[in-house]
């Protein structure tokens, strides 16, 4: 276990004068402040909260912290949900949110370069406005950052057919533990030049470096899409037909799968009836289809509704207007909002090949069953992502810290037994270093751990992540 030197009135006032007195914070409502993401009811305060805004002054923060020993944990938007951004072992909270230009967007080369604080949402509109589209979508993607989503990478509703963060990007500066500042690629759409350190880096959750600038693809922007809401009668049925419609053919932009009690849940919360749920319902699968030909999107409708027709689904609304479609987009970006409403909650973020969603949301189900909980399942189906939502509720205390965790363990062997593994797009951060002997033997471990110490031999980085440490 590392021993680390605690936040002095010297360190804070050697903060002072790097970064002035308005980016330092040691004030204990500003610490709680810096203190939580949005993993359960978790709050982990650093003893002081710093906000650089060039990578030369965290250049200069970590090669002072390395030196002291200090532990230090880089900061989003907190809107994590594996306790990435907890800082475990108190010290320095990094954030970044103040480090979030637009530093060039080169049209002739489809790039853009960004810093780590910039909100996905608005790196998305100002590709748009120049008729380019960045693909990355997480739910919360007006308010989640670049870096965030580097640091997890983050998937989201397009990544069945764009791809999840790691294949938009090209090139990261990176801060090392040390305070060295390093470049990991090249601004190229190939490079086999030695190992991928941009890869590496990305979703490495923080424990490595810490990301202050990124270089990005974007494609041409791709004007036309149509929504599809069908129900299904049996949850199982709308999770089987999922792999059916790509061995029909077909890549959706987006195929979402929403159990009744997501829907349900997001529509009271919402106050919303713009959603018409019949009492045989189980089950939703969001389908959206995308392209430059609108004749060519509604044949792919129609070959998908053909494909529905044979899992027992419902009448279909087809949503091919920016008002329809806006609507329900937003109530699905808004179900883990909805959930967290109702209760505290663990979110599992299990992922396995697309044909073995019915067996897992079955086993599910019946893990559920036998410990005595709830759970509210949703997610990004076209690619096997299925988040699992256990619901706090009436549990005692000892069934929620001493049970559940065995319950866990269960849904995350049934997981891996069926070739997925334990995160697809959260990260393993806080909450999951337990279980991660389950996807990963000894020597795996080892390897992975032998990483980790060659970055950051004095594990001052994001300590208390990823690994059990002993």
């Amino acid at each position: 276990m590392n021993q680390f030197t605690k936040i002095t009135a010297t360190h804070i006032t050697h903060f002072q004068e790097l970064l002035g007195d308005e980016n330092v914070f040691f004030d204990t409502v500003q610490l709680n402040e810096f203190g939580h993401d949005e993993t359960e009811d978790l709050v982990f305060p650093p003893e002081v909260a710093l906000t650089p805004r060039s990578a030369e002054q965290v250049s200069h923060i970590m090669k002072f912290c390395h030196q002291e020993h200090v532990p230090v944990t880089p900061i989003g938007s907190q809107t994590g949900l594996s306790g990435g951004a907890l800082s475990i072992h108190g010290g320095v909270g990094l954030s970044l949110k103040k480090m979030n230009a637009i530093v060039e967007l080169d049209e002739k080369n489809l790039q853009i370069t960004v810093e780590p604080g910039l909100i996905t949402e608005e790196l998305q509109n100002a590709a748009i406005e120049k008729g380019l589209f960045y693909a990355p979508d997480p739910s919360s993607k007006g308010s989640c950052s670049i870096g965030g989503n580097l640091a997890e990478n983050a998937g989201g509703p397009r990544a069945v057919k764009y791809g999840v963060t790691k294949d938009w990007v090209l090139n990261l500066e990176v801060v090392l533990p040390n305070g060295e500042i390093i470049w990991t690629g090249s601004n190229t759409l190939k490079n086999s030049t030695g190992y991928n350190l941009t890869q590496l880096m990305v979703g490495s959750e923080g424990t490595l470096g810490i990301i202050t600038k990124a270089v990005l693809k974007l494609i041409p922007f791709v004007p036309n899409n149509v929504s599809m809401l069908a129900p299904f009668t049996s949850a199982t049925k709308a999770c089987e037909a999922v792999s059916a419609i790509f061995r029909a053919g077909i890549t959706p932009s987006a195929l979402e799968f929403m159990e009744r009690d997501a829907l349900d849940w997001i529509m009271k919360f919402d106050n919303s009836s713009s959603i018409h749920i019949e009492d045989s319902t189980q089950a939703h699968l969001l389908i959206e289809l995308d392209g430059t030909n609108m004749d060519l999107i509604y044949q792919d409708c129609e070959k998908v509704a053909e494909v529905l027709e044979k899992f027992d689904c419902g009448e279909i609304l087809l949503a091919d207007n920016e008002a329809q479609k806006a609507e329900i987009w937003r109530l699905r970006r808004r179900i883990g909002e909805a959930v967290k409403s109702n209760s505290v909650y663990k979110e599992e973020d299990t992922v396995v090949p697309r044909f073995e969603l019915p067996t897992l949301l079955e086993g599910v189900k019946k893990i559920g069953k036998a410990y005595g909980f709830q759970s509210v399942c949703y997610g990004h189906a076209g690619d096997g992502n299925l988040h699992i939502n256990i619901i706090k509720g009436n549990l005692t205390e000892h069934q929620w810290n001493q049970e559940l965790p065995e319950a866990i363990r269960e849904i995350f062997e049934l997981t891996v037994s069926l070739g997925g593994t334990l995160s697809g797009e959260h990260g393993i951060g806080y909450v999951q270093k337990n279980y991660m002997d389950i996807a990963f033997n000894k020597t795996e471990l080892l390897l992975l751990k032998s990483i980790k110490n060659v970055f950051d031999p004095n594990g001052i980085l994001n300590p208390g992540k990823l690994f059990v440490t002993t």
